[in-house]
């Protein structure tokens, strides 16, 4: 313990007398090691190391006097795209393991995605960085310009061109359920805003100010995590569960290794597998009376389910008139130009028969489709889906019934990372519904970082969340983001659940990130206040 404080007071002076490779290389570090706060790992007291590095770095970075902003911007964007380098890399590494799945077309591709990734992410701490060296200065108010650029680079990742917010920092609470519990008031972005405060006040250590300042304000990030906890325990505990719902479900995860699920051969062997595994005697928990749903993971079979008769009688004889039936499929429509693709899911009736379809409206850039699509395959790019052509997006998202009147909201796979898309419909679901297809990354943290993303919607949202996987992990998560049952990575099974019920409409669920939002404003409005007066007291 002495060795490990011993190290951590050594580390202010190490950034603040870095310059040259050795600032990179401590950014770099500081990014790398962040990572880690994150699922699967989810060391999120990492993050009060690594984040007062930033802190450190551009103390000794920043050159004070008039005529340096060139200077201080460049230090910024040198220091934050390190950092976003670093965190980047080490978080999204596993994204190679898709190039792989069909190497004779693609492996010679995966080096420079592993790399081209992050380098192109690292660009909005980068940016928020320059932003905060800009107006960088001495003073305990520094930590707070830190956690405001930071969360607002999180939040315009997520967001602008087609948005990307995968390991924002407000996921390093995700496997922490107790604190994770504050989603439900601030969402995702806002516990990113207070994970970064919180995590910024150890810089103080090194801050030549009162030791009765610095422990006001690392007790004030302490109590922040307090306030958090009990919070978080009071709608854990003492909030009511709501009842349990009348349905059974059964999820089906076929386990199917994704290099083998487009080959010809394996067609008949794959779906044979799904209807034995969705016809198999139900658990013991099983209720008589109630509705059951079965359900199949993303594009679950390969081939177009509605254009064979003899596949949907087969799938009929399964559900023998008791059980709805929902699944992810391709489908195609025809066009002028010939057939147009849909990554879709299907709603049966307990019958056979096709009862409602919901597309998916956001698609996934180099997998789904091709941005630029005619100019990237002239050089060779092509999407990594199998699929007889590119995608087209769903017009909306929408809300899919049972004939019982039990609704869902279908989250076709990276449609579940954004907190905007989950609750986005006109009318509020009975839960929420995640197909997805995580063979592509294999026992890698991809999968894991996915599933912790997914569940944090059902904590924002006050809804339990449905996730059928192909190779796993399925799960299903109460209204709160408890874990009920699940199956894990490469296991082949039928997982028999009850459905969780919905809570009452939470503060995130109704405002969205109007929370976020006000405390971005009331952060830069004391940035500002502080400023002013600093200023004041100088003249």
């Amino acid at each position: 313990m002495h060795q490990l404080l011993a190290v951590f007071m050594a580390l202010p002076n190490a950034c603040l007398l870095a310059w040259g490779w050795r600032r990179c290389g401590l950014a770099l570090g500081a990014g790398g090691i962040s990572s880690f706060a994150l699922p699967p790992y989810g060391l999120w007291p990492l993050l009060a190391g690594t984040i007062p590095v930033l802190v450190w770095l551009l103390d000794g970075a920043v050159e004070h006097g008039s005529g340096r902003n060139k200077q201080r911007l460049l230090a910024g964007f040198s220091i934050g795209w390190w950092f976003g380098f670093g965190f980047f890399l080490a978080g999204f590494w596993w994204i190679g393991s898709a190039f792989l799945v069909d190497g004779d077309r693609f492996a010679w591709m995966m080096p420079f995605a592993v790399v081209a990734m992050p380098t192109g992410l690292a660009l909005f701490p980068a940016i928020a960085m320059s932003v905060v060296a800009r107006f960088w200065s001495e003073g305990s108010w520094r930590l707070l310009l830190l956690a405001l650029a930071l969360s607002t680079s999180d939040y315009i990742r997520g967001h602008i061109l087609t948005g990307f917010p995968w390991n924002t920092f407000g996921y390093v609470f995700a496997d922490t359920i107790v604190l994770a519990q504050t989603a439900s008031l601030i969402g995702v972005y806002g516990l990113g805003l207070l994970a970064l405060l919180v995590f910024s006040t150890p810089a103080v250590l090194a801050d030549s100010i009162a030791r009765g300042k610095k422990i006001v304000i690392m007790g004030a990030g302490a109590l922040c995590l307090l306030g958090m906890g009990i919070f978080g325990a009071v709608r854990l505990f003492l909030v009511a569960d709501p009842d349990v719902s009348a349905v059974d479900l059964r999820i089906v995860q076929p386990a199917v290794a994704q290099n083998e699920k487009w080959l010809p051969e394996n067609r008949e062997r794959i779906f044979q597998s799904y209807l034995d595994l969705s016809s198999q005697s139900w658990a013991n928990n099983a209720r008589s009376g109630v509705e059951r749903l079965l359900i199949w993971p993303e594009s679950a079979v390969p081939f177009l389910l509605t254009d064979s008769p003899d596949a949907l009688v087969r799938i009929a004889g399964v559900l023998d008139g008791d059980m709805s039936f929902v699944t992810g499929a391709v489908r195609a429509e025809p066009s002028a130009d010939g057939a147009v693709y849909f990554n879709s899911v299907y709603l049966f009736d307990p019958d056979g028969t096709v009862q409602d379809a919901y597309d998916k409206v956001h698609l996934v850039p180099f997998g789904e489709y091709l941005p630029l699509e005619d100019l990237l395959e002239t050089l060779g790019l092509k999407a990594l889906v199998n699929a007889p052509g590119t995608f087209q997006p769903g017009f909306r998202n929408r809300v899919l019934s049972l004939q019982s009147g039990t609704s869902f909201q279908p989250l076709i796979c990276y449609e579940a990372i954004f907190p905007e898309i989950a609750g986005s419909t006109d009318t509020r679901a009975d839960f929420l519904l995640n197909v997805t297809n995580d063979a592509w990354f294999g026992d890698s943290p991809g999968p894991y970082q996915h599933l912790a993303q997914a569940k944090m919607r059902s904590i924002e949202q006050g809804l339990p969340l449905v996730r059928a996987a192909n190779t796993g992990v399925s799960a299903v998560f109460d209204a709160k983001g408890r874990k009920v049952a699940f199956l894990s990575i490469g296991e082949r099974g039928a997982l028999d659940v009850a459905l969780p019920g919905k809570m009452l409409s939470t503060g995130f669920s109704k405002y969205g990130d109007f929370f976020f939002f006000a405390m971005t404003f009331l952060l830069l409005g004391l940035i500002l206040a502080q400023r002013h007066n600093r200023h004041s007291r100088k003249n």
